[in-house]
């Protein structure tokens, strides 16, 4: 019987001259320094040590309290979290923040400068991780018990920086310095397998792996508000079985002596390695394999230590995919209780799949993994046959013709899809496409699977921590009760039509602008007129994200400046920020042009008063903490149908900045909340996008019918922004001409006209504001504390131990 676990609500207290005292201790016996001969980063790491200490008691009573109450916990696997600087989160979640501040003020530090400068954990690459990481926060402020499942990568992604405009890639460095938060686990390790072959006795099959690595555990507190509840985020780094051949090093083949480690370590080195190649797409299934494999046999050994039987697994675990990367985890599930465990195939099947729920991001067909059916088997061969039995057993129950392997390779959204009891989409209008489109003969056969889970952001980091101008006003305002009940934020409302309130939301904005200005202006030597609108674009580079719109637009009301230089133009600055994959040509030549154009149109004396462009590389959650809050204007341009949800569009409407933007992903259920009036509406709904598609030289005819775009994508093939060079960007402009797929050209015009109202919009300061505080005001449902109480309810079956019913 499960035990009534007390809502916990003594959070960790410290006073000043106790962190202070816990500082210094660190400093000296933990860094092995004085004060006089710490340096800053001393300081830092002393802090963080210190805010640690504090995280450990709620830490591991929670993991008492889960373990007393029998409490499902879930188990979130997710190729990426991209956890942002920990000092300041932590901080603001124990309510310390000016505690530590006032601390390190005595000994002779700032606060501010230290937290600056720490680095971000190199563990994501974009949306995907920064919503596992918001995931994980909201979790543990709803005291739901927890763990985040992923890698340890060395260099993660990589360190963008632009050489001549053209993006250029290095290896990210965030490890070469101790990493403060978490704990190594040397006693957590387990043999991960790949390759050999399968052996047939007695009915029962054995996998016999010809490579092996460790999966090495190494954990990380995630502390919600207040403190009340910690969970944990556990990543995995491979490690050699063998560390060191000595008798090839004692025979002279000191390459070869060396060699395990290179191997292992190889796996959780780089966030998605370059896949053109097949050793590159080798490595890739090994990583997925690797993490998700090690999560797994973790869950099942706390499930077993716990005294649970197998087939109870789905009562006391919910295992949530996050995208397809973990797909690997339904056979790996099944084999892992069929033959390690000895259930029959069938049991372990229906076990598996009512632990398993996978969320589905993307409708792009080439983002739903596949594997060439070659690579597959010579990596995981006892995992393909398990993918025939559980697609076999399928295809009987439903009689459907989805099939798992087909064309030679394995679909890796239709094994997610098959082997999880709940699959969901992440917005309103991507779930219904997701049943109509990529799902919809499988929501055919289980028209009950497919639930709807809009995304969400935490509050604690994207609103209370990133923006402290608006947050002590939302506190003056409506009080403190919102960072963990943001839909207190619907109190604000009737303020927007308080001109007093109107002046103080536009100083609260100016202060964002004025801090910006002063980073861009210290880190990268751009000088930029905070009075200018901030119109700015930070996502992964990706041509469906239509960043080549937003730049080709810019060239317009360049040349249209330069038309009417006497005009009444509103002075913009354009921001971008994002990376591209290495491997992915297109979208590298889209960051090529935005840094050809900006620097053209920064130089131009006509123009710079009215319009700037600004790219600043190596975009990361750090710096849209600094962006988000300054941001005016938020462009969510996507083509309409192909983002799943988005949660940036949620983070720029919740510090204050109207959206201009399709009919796509989360977009729809924020012009909802916030007002059309409130929502600069453009483009393409989705159905017109397919509808359009299919109409013969549609691209050609939407630029014939568009002198504007058509004098543009002149200039871009004539070489203007490329010093006269007509061939650096005539594969770009052909492809718009020839197979604009994500239709650029049909929307631009459309595009371009509302830009112009937006300009209208920002003439008139009252009423710009009233906008803009209403997106603030509206937006409190886009909480991920609401998503992941929607989980938890809908899919999960758990349930929170801090709060009452």
């Amino acid at each position: 019987m499960k035990k009534k676990i007390m809502p916990f609500d003594s959070p960790p207290q410290i006073d000043t001259p106790t962190l202070r005292a816990a500082i210094e201790r660190h400093l000296a016996l933990s860094l092995g320094r004085s004060a006089d001969d710490a340096t800053a980063r001393d300081w830092r790491m002393a802090l963080s040590l210190s805010l640690r200490d504090l995280v450990a008691a709620p830490w591991l009573d929670s993991a008492r309290r889960a373990e007393e109450a029998g409490a499902k916990r879930v188990c979130y696997l997710s190729m990426e979290f991209l956890m942002g600087r920990l000092i300041e989160d932590v901080a603001v979640n124990l309510r310390v923040e000016e505690t530590a501040a006032a601390a390190l003020a005595e000994l002779g530090q700032d606060y501010a400068a230290l937290t600056a400068a720490e680095p971000d954990a190199a563990l994501g690459n974009g949306g995907l991780g920064r919503l596992a990481a918001c995931f994980l926060d909201s979790l543990s402020t709803l005291g739901i018990p927890a763990l985040g499942y992923g890698i340890r990568y060395e260099h993660g992604l990589f360190e963008q920086d632009f050489e001549d405009g053209r993006q250029v890639e290095t290896a990210e460095t965030w490890l070469t310095q101790r990493h403060a938060w978490e704990f190594e686990r040397p006693d957590v390790r387990y043999e991960i397998g790949f390759g050999g072959v399968v052996t047939e006795k007695a009915g029962r099959s054995t996998w016999v792996p010809d490579q092996t690595v460790l999966a090495c555990a190494y954990d990380t507190p995630v502390v919600g508000w207040e403190g009340k509840w910690a969970n944990t985020l556990r990543l995995w780094a491979a490690k050699p079985v063998i560390v060191f051949d000595l008798d090839s090093f004692n025979r002279g083949d000191y390459i070869a002596a060396s060699a395990p480690e290179v191997l292992a370590r190889t796996i959780s080195r780089v966030l998605y390695p370059d896949d053109t190649t097949e050793t590159g797409k080798e490595l890739r299934l090994k990583q997925e394999y690797f993490f998700t494999a090690a999560s797994l046999r973790d869950l099942l050994a706390r499930h077993l230590a716990e005294g649970h039987a197998l087939d109870a697994l789905p009562d006391h675990a919910a295992v949530q995919l996050n995208d397809t990367h973990p797909a690997i985890a339904g056979p790996e599930l099944v084999r892992l209780l069929a033959d390690e465990h000895g259930m029959a195939m069938d049991a372990a099947i229906d076990t598996a799949r009512r632990t398993l729920s996978y969320t589905n991001h993307t409708l792009l067909p080439e983002a739903l993994e596949r594997w060439p059916q070659g690579l597959f088997t010579r990596i995981l061969p006892r995992h393909f046959a398990i993918i025939r039995l559980i697609e076999k057993a399928h295809v009987g129950e439903t009689g459907g013709k989805v099939r798992i392997v087909e064309d030679g390779d394995v679909k890796m959204g239709e094994l997610a899809f098959v082997m999880a009891h709940r699959v969901n989409g992440v917005s309103a209008l991507h779930t219904e496409l997701v049943k109509e489109t990529v799902f919809a003969d499988l929501h055919a056969a289980h028209p009950d699977r497919i639930v709807n889970q809009t995304n969400g952001v935490t509050p604690r980091r994207w609103l209370y921590s990133c923006n402290p101008p608006l947050r002590a006003l939302l506190d003056e305002t409506i009080g403190t009760g919102w960072p963990d009940d943001l839909e207190r934020l619907d109190a604000l409302a009737p303020h927007a039509d308080d001109a007093a309130f109107r002046e103080r939301f536009r100083a609260a904005k100016a202060a964002n602008k004025e801090r910006l200005v002063a980073w861009l202006r210290d880190r990268d030597g751009i000088s930029v007129d905070p009075a200018m609108m901030f119109d700015i674009q930070i996502k992964r580079i990706h041509e469906y994200k239509r960043q080549l719109m937003n730049i080709l637009e810019t060239i317009a009301l360049w040349n249209a400046i330069h038309d009417d230089p006497n005009g009444d133009w509103v002075p913009r600055l354009k921001i971008f920020g994002g990376k591209a994959a290495p491997g992915y040509v297109v979208a590298k030549e889209i960051i090529h042009l935005i840094n050809d154009v900006a620097a053209t149109v920064n130089a131009d004396p006509k123009t710079r008063d009215l319009l700037q462009v600004a790219y600043p590389p190596n975009y990361n959650v750090s710096m849209a903490e600094l962006l988000i809050p300054a941001a005016d204007l938020s462009e969510q341009i996507s083509t309409a149908g192909k983002e799943a949800s988005g949660t940036g569009n949620m983070k720029f409407a919740l510090n204050g900045a109207p959206t201009i933007g399709t009919l796509d992903g989360a977009n729809v259920e924020i012009r909802e909340r916030v007002g059309a009036e409130n929502f600069f509406l453009f483009g393409l709904t989705a159905e017109e996008v397919v509808t359009r598609r299919a109409q013969p030289d549609f691209a050609k005819k939407a630029i014939a019918a568009s002198p504007r775009l058509g004098r543009v994508l002149e200039q871009v093939a004539g070489g203007a922004f490329s010093k006269g060079d007509k061939n650096r960007y005539a594969p770009l402009v052909r492809r718009l001409q020839e197979d604009d797929y994500f239709l650029v050209t049909c929307d631009f015009d459309d595009y371009y006209r509302v830009q112009r109202a937006v300009d209208a919009s920002w003439r008139d300061p009252e009423g710009w504001t009233r906008m803009a505080a209403l997106n603030t005001a509206r937006t409190g449902w886009f909480s991920s504390d609401r998503t992941i109480a929607g989980y938890a309810r809908d899919i999960w079956g758990a349930s929170s131990l801090t709060k009452a019913g």
